[in-house]
């Protein structure tokens, strides 16, 4: 055991029913806040997104179904997000070492405990409420399983790690969504539209950029813990710049289909917020000093608010058309 793990282990983990408050601060902290307003948002727009294709209109049942997937899609969050810090200990002590396990909040048997309970909650819920959500919790949370735990790690190769981000947050949950959601309105699946498609690229491309961009600012620990990331590879600033250019893409990829192509959408107003978002990120970008960490979590923290306003945009873009 390292020295930092060492020092660690000599703190007192949180009691639930001495400190419930911070107890409930460090698990909101474990969960990764960025990351369940990202499942939030995406669950919400799916449902929104379906709404609109299939014409259907509000319930009380439909609305619990709704209730019961962000549930259910939370828990498979908290599951995927808590394993990768139960095995980066030692690493986010360098590179995060406000997160609960690393800073002593919890113990590894506390840890290991919420994550084997949201995970079973994810995959029971689900299961409950439709074989389509069923099936992508369950593909979600084997691609996180193996995106951290050893011995397949995923994490530790580049294009592996990248593959298992943009894969679950681009295709697996809004395909699946849709698909569980069009089942719920309609009674039947109904084949994703080309609105749904676009949308599912569109979050696919960025999420690249997400996932190459996520290392920059725990280069150090990384590289001491032999985790071979695009950053340690190509540099700082290629990174930063390729990050620039794939959300760049992104938003001018939207912009032309949704004026040539996407006739489910407004095209208007698709235009003009992707526009205004575009302008914003490039404007935000060039005060990144990238010899600053804080400046580059910061960015980073932008980056995934941007991500966030697309599950916004988009679905107000289809309920206008």
């Amino acid at each position: 055991m390292s020295q930092l793990s060492s020092q660690t282990s000599t703190h007192s983990s949180l009691n639930p029913l001495k400190q419930p408050t911070d107890w409930l601060y460090a698990l909101w902290k474990f969960s990764r806040p960025h990351t369940i307003a990202g499942t939030s948002l995406s669950v919400l727009a799916l449902y929104l997104i379906a709404l609109a294709m299939t014409g259907s209109g509000l319930s009380s049942q439909n609305l619990g179904q709704l209730l019961g997937t962000w549930i259910s899609c939370l828990c498979g969050n908290v599951y995927i997000v808590g394993l990768n810090q139960l095995e980066d200990v030692e690493i986010d002590q360098i590179n995060k070492p406000h997160l609960p396990i690393a800073a002593g909040e919890f113990s590894r048997q506390q840890a290991k405990l919420i994550i084997a309970l949201t995970g079973i909650l994810a995959l029971l819920l689900a299961g409950c409420l439709g074989e389509w959500l069923f099936l992508m919790v369950s593909i979600s949370l084997a691609i996180g399983t193996a995106y951290s735990l050893p011995p397949i790690r995923l994490k530790r190769f580049p294009f592996w790690a990248a593959l298992c981000i943009f894969s679950v947050r681009g295709a697996v949950v809004n395909l699946g969504l849709f698909l569980h959601f069009s089942w719920v309105l309609q009674g039947n699946v109904m084949i994703p539209t080309p609105a749904v498609w676009a949308l599912t690229l569109f979050v696919l491309v960025f999420t690249v950029a997400i996932a190459i961009f996520k290392d920059v600012p725990d280069m150090k620990g990384d590289k001491q813990y032999n985790i071979n990331t695009f950053t340690i590879r190509l540099g700082k600033q290629t990174v930063f710049n390729l990050a620039r250019w794939v959300i760049t893409a992104c938003y001018v990829g939207i912009i032309l289909a949704g004026v040539l192509l996407l006739s489910a959408v407004n095209p208007l107003f698709l235009g003009i917020t992707h526009l205004a978002a575009l302008i914003l990120l490039w404007w935000r970008s060039q005060s990144v000093d990238l010899q600053d960490k804080g400046a580059i979590a910061s960015f980073y923290q932008f980056i995934w608010k941007l991500f966030f306003l697309e599950y916004l945009i988009f679905p107000a873009a289809c309920l206008l058309a």
